[in-house]
């Protein structure tokens, strides 16, 4: 045996933001190209302007704000592949880097964690709930309007524990978090209340991951397409096609779930909902479509782009504030 068999491989190494939630979520991921490859696996962690500014996300353009210093890093070879949250991805995607893998999706909804163990319907007059989405915030004030509840939406940063601290300490009745997001770090038993989509509908690509590397490193990319879950990146891509076609960005209002429809065991057809609306929820445009499970990308981005020339013919470009170019 050679001395150079005996060395052993050198480890990938995955490009993370710092937060626990990414950590939690590159790890999974990590351990999960360990098992495949046998080859050991490191994270290295980035900080993004995502992660440093103060400023609301609304503010600073949410659109690849946590996403631009890991790509910088994977194009300049410092880290072989990244881990994001998808719905934190711009939907148009340069060429240098390929998007190898979505792996199977968690759960996609919003939650409350509110005090007491209230639930959404049960907050009292002037609730303080805190979020830092427009797209919450929309959908959390029609639902007030047309359930006569009087509710105050404050905006709000930082991670998880930030949040719920916020209201542990009584600062605020309630948050609203991505359900995907406290089942990876093991808190999802404080929830509340699992906000049903027809109220809440979630961001596109929410409780889904993006597993991205250097378009040239086609042996790697082969290797991490294989934690593709074709269900799931059919689901994101007409999500993102609709938010695309929207011509809006992570931080503009908007709702989408895509969904597959089953007639017993098969799974035949592919419901996609999208929702966009003013922030004091006074006006949403909220529709859905239905089609045959697409059978490539295609297909699902020609549904995402049907189902938006449908909203905007309602009005929602009129919705959404400063469009995004």
């Amino acid at each position: 045996m050679t001395e150079k068999s005996l060395r052993p491989e050198k480890p990938w190494r995955l490009g993370t933001r710092r937060s626990k939630l990414a950590m939690a979520q590159s790890g999974l991921v990590a351990e999960a190209v360990r098992e495949l490859t046998g080859r050991p696996v490191e994270l290295v962690e980035i900080t993004t302007y995502g992660d440093t500014s103060r400023e609301d996300l609304a503010q600073i353009g949410g659109t690849g704000v946590f996403v631009t210093a890991l790509r910088e890093a994977l194009l300049r070879g410092e880290v072989d592949f990244a881990v994001h949250s998808l719905k934190d991805l711009p939907t148009a995607h340069p060429d240098e880097l390929t998007l190898a893998a979505v792996p199977r999706r968690e759960d996609p909804r919003d939650v409350l964690i509110a005090r007491d163990g209230l639930s959404l319907d049960r907050l009292p007059r002037g609730a303080r709930v805190g979020t830092g989405s427009p797209r919450r915030t929309a959908q959390l004030n029609a639902y007030a309007r047309n359930h006569g509840l009087a509710i105050e939406t404050v905006p709000i940063r930082g991670n998880i524990d930030t949040r719920i601290g916020h209201v542990r300490s009584g600062e605020f009745d309630a948050v609203v978090l991505a359900a995907a997001g406290l089942h990876r770090i093991g808190r999802i038993g404080e929830v509340t209340d699992f906000l049903p989509v027809d109220t809440v509908l979630p961001a596109p690509g929410q409780g889904a991951l993006a597993v991205e590397c250097a378009a040239v490193n086609a042996d790697l990319a082969a290797v991490l397409a294989e934690l593709d879950d074709p269900y799931t990146r059919a689901a994101v891509t007409a999500e993102r096609s609709l938010l695309a076609a929207l011509e809006a960005g992570c931080s503009a209002p908007v709702g989408a779930l895509a969904d597959l429809l089953a007639d017993g065991q098969v799974v035949n057809e592919m419901r996609l909902r999208g929702v966009v609306g003013t922030t004091d929820g006074s006006t949403l445009v909220q529709l859905s479509t239905t089609g045959p499970v697409p059978t490539s990308l295609g297909d699902a981005v020609a549904l995402g782009r049907e189902l938006a020339s449908e909203m905007l013919a309602k009005g929602a470009a009129g919705l959404m504030g400063e469009r995004a170019h």
